[in-house]
């Protein structure tokens, strides 16, 4: 016997339409699954590869689906690379945002940390943005939350009531907590994070209370 025969050929009223949202979230839970699995594919292969180097073949092998699932779902490589990068934006500001401390020390601490986890792929998308189309708005978007980040945290804390050296002490908070900021320190500059930390420290305390 058939499983459908089990059912009334008249059901009450709410039994189909039970079963039915039930398939269809299953069936939306499985794409989106399948849509992260290619947002991740193709994120572990931009961290270390060129955009320009990425294949559309890498990305479903590693993803386990066929070019036509990844082009259904999103278009073709440029917009994989754009919903990763939509999606890895909205976790860089919600860690972000988990920074903000009681203390100027304290935030800076995090800040640290924060770039320990991102700052590489923070600095390579914003380098990479102009080569592919609808980054560059993406990147404008994340400037704007590092600058508006900035100004919530230190803007109240900087030392001085002159407005016109509070937006330049505002603007060089913005740059020294800069993930390139970060960048040239532990790499260019050959420091650990801890030194790092104390870096960027001496440099943002004689701006602030």
């Amino acid at each position: 016997m058939k499983m459908y025969e089990l059912e009334p050929e008249s059901p009450t009223p709410g039994r189909v339409g039970a079963a039915r949202p039930y398939r269809m979230s299953a069936r939306a839970r499985s794409a989106e699954v399948t849509g992260e699995r290619i947002l991740d594919a193709m994120l572990a292969r931009f961290a270390v590869a060129p955009f320009d180097a990425i294949t559309l073949d890498e990305i479903a092998n590693e993803a386990g689906v066929t070019v036509q699932t990844v082009i259904r779902r999103f278009g073709g490589k440029a917009g994989v690379l754009r919903a990763v990068v939509a999606r890895e934006l909205g976790r860089i500001a919600a860690a972000r945002e988990g920074t903000m401390r009681d203390s100027a020390a304290q935030t800076l601490a995090a800040l640290v940390d924060h770039y320990e986890h991102y700052g590489l792929l923070i600095l390579k998308f914003y380098a990479e943005a102009p080569l592919v189309e609808g980054l560059p708005e993406l990147a404008v978007q994340g400037r704007g939350f590092h600058v508006d980040w900035c100004r919530r945290v230190f803007d109240a804390r900087i030392a001085t009531d002159d407005p016109v050296l509070h937006r330049v002490r505002s603007a060089q908070v913005v740059a020294i907590c800069d993930a390139t900021t970060w960048r040239i320190l532990r790499f260019d500059g050959g420091l650990d994070p801890a030194e790092t930390e104390r870096a960027l420290g001496e440099l943002l305390a004689p701006l602030l209370t």
